[in-house]
């Protein structure tokens, strides 16, 4: 019988995207004859139609309606818990919405998660469709990104991008924390699972394009004024928010290195141009 998958998805107000992304997951060439998958998308109050337009251009998509305030690491913890409650699949796919995928990716994914062991997570690597560089997948321990080179790569930290799980491991490891709103959720869950044994592998060629957001935090910009920069820091979306970021390094990494980095993102949150001048200094 073929695999059964699930893959989680979740989105809100970029109906186009999210459709190009469901139109690629649809052409893998092995749809048929290796696995089967059902699509959960979360919608989390979309205004711009994309809800209507999935359900008249992909009938089959199981849409779930979120409330405006999951973001996508509480969207992507709502998927998960649908699907599993729902069916006993093989594997579980995350996939964002603004990730489009190579007609192979599904196939890659799977000859890399059958090669290793029982327990292992497979991070499909991107790359950049305007210049073929490396843009989202697996991180080493130093946060150095791990370009594909036709190996099986052992990573360290994953972007949530697009990431094969299996039964096993979900058994094993759990859901995403819905502590996080939007990022963080993604880093924290292949921590948890590598203390619990599990390995993570990058697939060995890139399987996707996402363009990378460059950007500097805007938090942290002098041209902002301090209540523009504070409000940023604290929004749901940024992966520095201070409570969700601290908590996060304080289970990781241990309290002093928690304290220190709390400290630092407010420094360079109120003077960033005092920031920029201890940085050149040391």
């Amino acid at each position: 019988m073929p695999f059964a998958i699930a893959v989680l998805i979740t989105c809100h107000n970029r109906k186009e995207k999210t459709l190009l992304c469901l139109q690629q997951l649809f052409k893998q060439i092995i749809l048929i004859k290796e696995f089967s998958f059902d699509v959960y998308l979360v919608d989390d109050a979309s205004s711009d139609g994309t809800t209507e337009a999935v359900n008249l251009i992909f009938p089959n998509v199981i849409v779930i309606k979120g409330n405006g305030n999951l973001f996508w690491n509480r969207g992507m913890h709502l998927a998960w818990s649908y699907a599993s409650n729902l069916k006993d699949y093989d594997f579980f796919l995350w996939l964002n919405d603004d990730s489009f995928l190579e007609p192979f990716a599904m196939q890659e994914l799977l000859e890399c998660e059958n090669f290793k062991s029982q327990f292992v997570i497979v991070c499909g690597a991107l790359c950049s469709a305007v210049d073929g560089t490396f843009s989202y997948g697996g991180r080493s321990s130093v946060g150095d990104n791990i370009v594909p080179n036709g190996s099986f790569q052992n990573c360290s930290f994953i972007n949530g991008n697009c990431v094969l799980i299996s039964k096993r491991v979900f058994h094993l490891v759990g859901n995403l924390d819905p502590f996080y709103p939007h990022a963080i959720g993604d880093i924290d869950y292949g921590l948890r699972a590598l203390k619990l044994g599990v390995k993570i592998i990058t697939t060995r060629k890139y399987i996707g394009f996402c363009e990378r957001n460059t950007s500097s935090p805007k938090w942290c910009s002098p041209k902002l004024n301090l209540y523009e920069r504070l409000k940023i820091l604290y929004s749901p979306l940024g992966y520095s928010h201070p409570f969700f970021f601290f908590r996060f390094e304080l289970k990781h990494f241990g309290l002093f290195i928690a304290l220190k980095h709390f400290f630092t993102i407010h420094l360079r949150m109120f003077s960033p141009n005092l920031w920029r001048t201890l940085k050149n200094l040391t």
